[in-house]
């Protein structure tokens, strides 16, 4: 039957949809365009009509007496018809006539309602919801509505019936939660990571098997899903099922590890490691506090070590071979040691250990020469540098946050808004809010970010609307403090190491090589210093360039090609308002009466009411989405 009903849709989507050309002219032609041939319907049956969406003909049958409750020889009625096949206009009309929304019929003793979800309908599943109908009605598999939009991966009629009340841990009559479900069918990212966004346990069993959601994805080899479950939601792996294998005893096979991938394959082995107490040392290295202090510390002392080894009073080629084993012995320790998530945070402690040598440096070494009105004045500055850093790390950079009652109504007004619904401009379907414009989520910190510019390794952060001047301020700080360092250290050379050698330097390389063998520990921190000040200048004027002269972030100078207002604009940025007011908006105050600041809160849906500009261009009509938009439109 639904074979019949699928082939009725199809058919019934393309009547009057033919696309011919000229011969000869190819995509031009100096011909006006045919007009549609409309197909007759007369001579249709209701059901038949009902199926090819003949609206006209449906209405004239009905209001010739057909009873639109009347079932056909398989006990199907037309409310049925009309949802499978996603008729919403005969829907419409059919509720209004009378038609029961809870209709039981066919071989699955289904409802409409579950003809629409099981052909992943939302427009339909909608109307009929809006109706009254009930999504918790089981057919003749035992399966509600929310089982079948799961087993068919339709995420986002999955999300409207959660969004509705729909329990996500709702058991079908086997035990099954649509958790298990997409786990056991759907290979794909979702409905998996949005049911566990909803809420979705991992702790249910079915009644047959006593398997978990996690059990079901190892047996269907669902790579994606077993990842989902084990990385990001933390799914036990000792759960026994009825014969009493547990899911890592299922993954610890020979056959079975080769496939899952390395991610699960390290969380397997620390999570062995961890529960055997044999094995002191390997336990300590999946220890996650033991790592993360090894992240923390190993710049430190490798910064230290390194300083040492080039102090050793040795041939050149001697040290550079110590320096070889050391960074290869440190990068083998590494990759052992961190995972991805670790290795996130490793430039954070790079940054820290750098900049704690440099004041170490500057008391024992440079603070003699320079005097201690200058070290004041060093510390002092770079009092601007922690405030900044700190603020640009730590603080909110305007990440866009929901209540869970917040995010079940955007689900609802999108599912019933037939303008945009999901589309993924408007819709961030791993947060599952709103997104505002500007707005872009960050796959590093697993959140939306307003007016998101880029994640910085530096700062642990990503960089937003909120600490997006702080992030500049903190550059700016960084630069001072480099090159303050830098002529510290000339001040000391030149004072403590002119008289190093008794050949009078040539040129400024012998210069430099004279200096290093006077102090080769200031060297190599004044080395770290330059290399600081060069990148941090180049991207301090990056940013100032795209914040104050073009008005866009980063995010929007590298995927302006993606975004509409972009591309109505011929790329150039909608939301500038010449450098003197863009630089007034990006510190927040006036530049001594020559701009003026526009606060404006990018967190919320909407543009600013007098940025009509922006807004005509935004609200463009959905057709015009980029073809890279229109790959991506798969809700979640």
């Amino acid at each position: 039957m639904y074979e019949s009903a699928c082939g009725a849709a199809a058919a019934g989507g393309q009547c009057g949809s033919g696309n011919t050309q000229p011969d000869g002219e190819g995509l031009v032609s100096r011909e006006p365009p045919p007009a549609p041939v409309e197909r007759d319907y007369s001579g249709f049956d209701i059901v038949k009509a009902t199926q090819y969406g003949a609206f006209s003909r449906v209405k004239e049958l009905v209001e010739a007496g057909w009873d639109v409750n009347q079932p056909d020889h398989e006990t199907v009625t037309l409310l049925h018809w009309a949802a499978i096949n996603n008729r919403r206009e005969i829907i419409q009309y059919l509720l209004s006539r009378g038609a029961i929304v809870d209709a039981i019929g066919g071989e699955l003793q289904s409802t409409p309602l579950h003809w629409a979800t099981r052909q992943g309908h939302l427009e339909a599943t909608v109307l009929l919801m809006r109706a009254g109908a009930d999504p918790t009605l089981r057919d003749a598999e035992g399966c509600a509505c929310l089982h079948l939009a799961a087993q068919f991966g339709h995420t986002a009629v999955v999300a409207y019936l959660v969004a509705r009340g729909v329990s996500p841990d709702a058991p079908d009559a086997g035990g099954m939660t649509p958790l298990m479900w997409s786990c056991w069918k759907v290979s794909a990212l979702d409905p998996t990571r949005l049911l566990l966004t909803l809420g979705a346990s991992t702790r249910p069993v079915d009644h047959t098997h006593g398997n978990t959601a996690l059990h079901w994805a190892i047996l269907a080899r669902n790579t994606t899903a077993i990842s989902t479950l084990i990385l990001y939601s933390n799914a036990s792996l000792d759960v026994p099922n009825l014969r009493g294998v547990t899911p890592l005893t299922m993954l610890q096979t020979g056959a079975e590890s080769l496939w899952v991938g390395a991610k699960v394959s390290d969380k397997i082995k620390e999570y062995t490691l961890m529960n055997n107490r044999r094995n002191t040392l390997r336990r300590l290295m999946y220890d996650k506090k033991f790592r993360w202090w090894a992240v923390v510390v190993t710049p430190f002392l490798a910064f230290y070590i390194t300083g040492l080894l080039l102090e050793m009073d040795t041939l050149y080629l001697i040290k550079l071979f110590l320096l070889t084993c050391f960074y290869a012995l440190l990068h083998f320790i590494t990759n052992a040691l961190f995972d991805d998530e670790l290795k996130n945070i490793f430039p954070l402690s790079v940054y820290l250990a750098t900049k704690a040598w440099f004041y170490i440096t500057w008391m024992v070494v440079i603070a003699s020469s320079v005097g201690a009105a200058a070290s004041l004045a060093f510390f002092a500055c770079s009092g601007l540098l922690w405030y900044t850093f700190l603020k640009s790390w730590r603080s909110d950079p305007g990440v866009i946050t929901a209540t869970k009652t917040d995010k079940f109504r955007t689900i609802i007004e999108l599912s019933e808004s037939s303008r945009h619904g999901f589309e993924p401009a408007r819709f961030c379907s791993a947060c599952l809010v709103r997104r505002p414009l500007r707005s872009k989520h960050c796959s590093v910190c697993n959140r939306c970010v307003a007016r998101f510019d880029h994640h910085c390794p530096w700062v642990g952060n990503c960089i937003g609307a909120n600490n997006h001047r702080y992030f500049i301020g903190f550059l700016a700080s960084l630069i001072c403090m480099c090159a303050w360092m830098l002529w510290g250290g000339m001040r000391y050379y030149t004072s403590e190491c002119s008289g190093a050698s008794t050949a009078a330097p040539v040129t400024p390389l012998d210069t430099l090589v004279m200096w290093a063998k006077c102090n080769a520990w200031l060297m190599w921190v004044l080395v770290n210093a330059a290399f600081h000040l060069i990148w941090v200048t180049v991207l301090t004027c990056c940013q100032l360039y795209l914040l104050v002269c073009l008005g866009m972030t980063t995010n929007e100078q590298l995927n302006r090609s993606r975004y509409r207002h972009f591309q109505a604009r011929g790329g150039r940025s909608p939301f500038t308002r010449g450098p003197l007011n863009n630089c007034a908006d990006l510190i927040g105050c006036g530049l001594c009466g020559l701009a003026t600041p526009r606060p404006r809160d990018w967190t919320s849906a909407g543009l600013d009411p007098e940025d009509d500009d922006a807004q005509a261009h935004t609200d463009t009509d959905p057709m015009l989405q980029t073809n890279h938009e229109r790959r991506s439109h798969h809700y979640v």
